[in-house]
């Protein structure tokens, strides 16, 4: 494993210099489950929850969220993104699974944004349902794909 970058010599944070790093698309993919009853999931589908349609509200905080992630997260870089997507789907009759794929031209890597993009997302989809169910579970939340960069490409192993 290498060395926590955003440290200094002297143990004091800071923000990684890639001023030097060359222009390369980058792309990360990460996903997140919510796992509710299977009476909240069936109100998602149905569309009856009092708030409005909970997927494509969350898919949008999401995407607000991907481009939102250098102001969120102290030594992330404020990037321009070129594209922010998210998928969600019900993958039983108690969990929406969320996948983001984040994309930028740069030289930095997209991976907390896709991450904090099914994040947020995750977290709409519990804001809107929350009162009908309040034991609702997040995650888990994990990285799954990032390519582009130095360090190549990485794709996580299957569950």
């Amino acid at each position: 494993m290498s060395s926590l970058s955003h440290f200094g010599p002297d143990g004091s944070s800071r923000m990684v210099d890639v001023s030097e790093k060359p222009i390369t698309r980058r792309l990360a993919r990460a996903e997140s489950f919510v796992t509710m009853a299977p009476e909240t999931l069936s109100l998602i589908l149905d569309r009856r929850v009092a708030k409005g349609d909970v997927l494509e509200v969350a898919r949008l905080a999401g995407i607000l969220a991907a481009k939102q992630t250098g102001n969120l997260i102290p030594l992330c870089h404020p990037l321009g993104i070129d594209a922010v997507e998210l998928v969600l789907e019900p993958v039983d009759d108690q969990r929406v699974r969320i996948e983001a794929t984040v994309t930028v031209h740069g030289r930095t890597g997209v991976e907390m944004e896709a991450l904090t993009a099914v994040s947020v997302a995750a977290l709409t989809v519990y804001d809107m349902c929350k009162a009908v169910d309040r034991a609702m579970t997040i995650g888990p939340t994990r990285l799954l794909e990032k390519q582009g960069g130095r360090s190549g490409h990485y794709v996580a192993e299957l569950e």
